[in-house]
């Protein structure tokens, strides 16, 4: 599914909808280069699931975790990484993760767990593109949701 995100609202509006429509158990991809949004987008989501106060940019941390309906959110940005390997030493406990949101996954590949959705974000002028695609039944399930809930879904999608 293909999006045209005209400005930063939209891509909030995006992250709103997914939070909405999301499934009880998911993990998210979030693939673009520096400044496409990913971070924005995964803000946008932890606030529409409950989450108050500072959302902190995991950039020097790595990994911020969040608790959301149903358990945990995870926050990982691995773009500081070297090797997969290191997310071993994170110490990053898993019991009750409902929700990984992942900004640099092909740093962590080979330990992480396979991504239901995969979201491509591109700056497009004073917007962005968002490529959604499903990995998992369940992700597929979501989309669809999704189409209802957010209705900036071009005709390509």
């Amino acid at each position: 599914m293909k999006l045209e995100l005209e400005d930063a609202a939209a891509t909030d509006a995006l992250g709103d909808a997914l939070a909405r429509t999301r499934p009880a158990h998911a993990v998210v991809h979030l693939v673009g280069d520096l400044g496409a949004g990913k971070s924005s987008l995964a803000r946008a989501m932890l606030r529409s699931l409950g989450v108050a106060g500072a959302i902190r940019s995991p950039t020097y941390t790595l990994v911020e975790r969040y608790p959301v309906p149903g358990g945990d959110a995870v926050h990982f940005d691995l773009y500081r990484i070297g090797d997969p390997g290191e997310l071993d030493y994170l110490g990053v406990d898993v019991e009750g993760v409902v929700l990984w949101l992942v900004e640099w996954p092909e740093r962590g590949a080979g330990a992480l767990p396979p991504a239901d959705l995969r979201v491509d974000l591109e700056v497009a002028g004073e917007g962005r593109t968002a490529l959604l695609s499903a990995s998992s039944p369940e992700a597929n399930a979501w989309i669809a949701r999704l189409r209802g809930a957010f209705t900036s879904a071009s005709p390509e999608g």
